[in-house]
């Protein structure tokens, strides 16, 4: 059974940082691309930032310049560096496994939430 338990978030002033950390367990975590999600009240669920096999990193242009996603396999362990954040940076964030349509693999964990505001 996969778990994702995502870890990180919380309330921090316009043009601060944050660093969340998602934990997989339940499959072999070097063998998938893996992303971060956002979803902010009243929106759709949205891919911010995946990282491939390959080390190979991709941004929607919301973030570019300002979100880094890296990944540490031994450790199974998915993080995104977010800086320079925005109020409209503020929803939950997700990690999931990158389907090829850009949606997530497996059911959704909780997330954590993000809120960016004075």
């Amino acid at each position: 059974q996969v778990q994702l338990v995502e870890s990180g978030g919380g309330l921090v002033q316009p043009g601060g940082s944050l660093r969340l950390s998602c934990v997989v367990s339940g499959l072999v975590f070097s063998n998938y691309r893996m992303g971060w999600y956002r979803q902010a009240p009243g929106k759709q669920r949205e891919l911010v930032a995946d990282v491939r096999i390959s080390g190979a990193t991709n941004y929607a242009d919301s973030v570019k310049g300002r979100f880094t996603i890296s990944r540490e396999d031994p450790k199974s362990t998915l993080y995104l560096e977010m800086n320079n954040l925005k109020p409209e940076d503020t929803a939950v964030y997700y990690c999931n496994a990158v389907l090829n349509s850009g949606g997530g693999r497996w059911p959704w964990s909780r997330g954590t939430q993000v809120t960016i505001s004075a």
